[in-house]
C-alpha cells in the first residue's frame, strides 16, 4: 500500500528539531515494519490549530488523487488539533484515506467524541449536496416552465486553454429577462452543462449591459 509520512511540530524553536528527526525515524520504522510503500515524506512546522498548512494540504492532494491510500502519523495531535483535526479527519476519510500511527501501532482509533462529531458532519455535508442538487433543478424547471429551450438554445461545446469561464451570455440574458435571480441562473446552467458561479454570472450580465450601453 502506498502511503505518505506526514511529521509536525508546532514550532521553529531548535529545540523541535529532536522532535521532527524522532517522529521521521519511528514512522519510516513503522512503514517497513507494516509493508508500507513509502510515496512521499513530509515534514512541517506549524500550529495544528492551522488548517491553512501546505504540508498537509500537498497530503490531501496526495490522497484525492490517489497517490496514496494511507496517511502515516505518529498520532492524531500530529494530524492537528481542535477543529483543524476534525476537519482533516472528514477530509482524509471522504477522499478514501486511511490513518495509521506509530502510537497505536496500525490504523487510527478515533475516541467516541471525535466518532459522533464525524458521524453529524457527513450527514451535514449530505444535506448540504441535496440542497444543492435541489436549487438546480428547481432553477432548470422555473427556466423551462418560462419557456426555456435548453436543447435549442445552449451549445455543450467546450473550448481549451481559456482563463475565462465558458458561459453563454445570450441564455444568461435570456434567463434574466425571464425574472431569474443570478444565483439561479448559475444552478440552471450547472444543470445544462455550463459551470459559472453567481458572481461569474453577474459580472457577465454586467458586462454585457455596459456593453450594450456604449454601443448606444
Amino acid at each position: 500500500m502506498n502511503a505518505v509520512i506526514y511529521c509536525r511540530v508546532s514550532t521553529k524553536k531548535e529545540a523541535q528539531e529532536s522532535s521532527l528527526a524522532r517522529q521521521k525515524e519511528e514512522l519510516q520504522r513503522f512503514a517497513s515494519q507494516s509493508g508500507f510503500t513509502i510515496h512521499q515524506l513530509i515534514e512541517e512546522k506549524h500550529s495544528g490549530y492551522d488548517i491553512d498548512r501546505d504540508g498537509i494540504l500537498e497530503v490531501l492532494d496526495l490522497l484525492k488523487g490517489g497517490q496514496v491510500e494511507a496517511l502515516l502519523i505518529q498520532d492524531e495531535t500530529r494530524l492537528g488539533r481542535g477543529n483543524a483535526k476534525i476537519a482533516l479527519l472528514h477530509a482524509v476519510h471522504k477522499y478514501g484515506g486511511t490513518i495509521y500511527t506509530v502510537n497505536q501501532n496500525g490504523e487510527l482509533q478515533l475516541s467516541e467524541a471525535d466518532s459522533m462529531v464525524l458521524e453529524i458532519v457527513s450527514i451535514v455535508e449530505e444535506f448540504q449536496r441535496k440542497l444543492h442538487n435541489l436549487k438546480i433543478k428547481r432553477g432548470m424547471d422555473k427556466a423551462v416552465k418560462e419557456g426555456y429551450r435548453p436543447q435549442q438554445n445552449l451549445s455543450h461545446q467546450h473550448h481549451g486553454g481559456r482563463d475565462r469561464v465558458d458561459v453563454p451570455i445570450e441564455e444568461i440574458v435570456n434567463l434574466r429577462n425571464r425574472g431569474l435571480t443570478f444565483h439561479e441562473i448559475a444552478a440552471t446552467l450547472k444543470g445544462f452543462g455550463h459551470h459559472a458561479s453567481k458572481a461569474t454570472v453577474h459580472r457577465r450580465y454586467k458586462e454585457y449591459v455596459d456593453e450594450q450601453s456604449e454601443k448606444h
